[in-house]
C-alpha cells in the first residue's frame, strides 16, 4: 500500500522548501514543525549529508476535528513532508497520503476527514513546479 507520492522538480534545495511552504499556506497549512536531518546528523554524528528536511504541517481546523473524533490521534500528527536535495539542481518533494495512514485508527470519522486532508494536500502538490 501507498503511502505518499512525490516528483522531482527543477528548483534548488531552499527555493524548493519556499515554494512547498507556501502551497501549503495556500490551502490552510501552516508549517509547526521543521526537522533539518542534514544539521542534525552534522551535530550528532559528525556525518556531513544532504540537505533533507522534515516539515510538519498542520491545517488547525481539521486537527481540532480530527482530535474531536479521536484523542489519541496526535500521535499520527502533524503531516510530514520531505523536502530532498537530489544533489543534481533539483529536489524531490514528498506528501504523505492521510487515507492510507489515518486508516489505521479505524475511524469512520477520521477516515471521512483523512479524505478532505488528501484533497488540500494534493492541491498543494500540484501548485509546486
Amino acid at each position: 500500500m501507498s503511502y505518499s507520492y512525490s516528483k522531482d522538480i527543477k528548483l534548488n534545495f531552499i527555493d524548493a522548501e519556499s515554494k512547498v511552504k507556501e502551497a501549503l499556506l495556500n490551502v490552510g497549512f501552516g508549517v509547526l514543525t521543521e526537522i533539518n536531518m542534514r544539521e542534525a546528523f552534522k551535530s550528532k554524528l559528525d556525518l556531513d549529508y544532504k540537505n533533507y528536511k522534515i516539515l510538519g504541517a498542520c491545517n488547525p481546523h481539521l486537527a481540532k476535528e480530527a482530535l474531536e473524533y479521536e484523542s489519541l490521534i496526535g500521535i499520527l500528527m502533524p503531516c510530514n513532508i520531505l523536502v530532498i536535495d537530489n544533489e543534481d539542481k533539483t529536489t524531490k518533494i514528498v506528501f504523505p497520503l492521510a487515507e492510507s495512514l489515518l486508516e489505521i485508527t479505524e475511524n469512520e470519522e477520521v477516515f471521512s476527514l483523512s479524505k478532505r486532508v488528501d484533497e488540500l494536500l494534493k492541491k498543494a502538490f500540484d501548485e509546486i513546479t
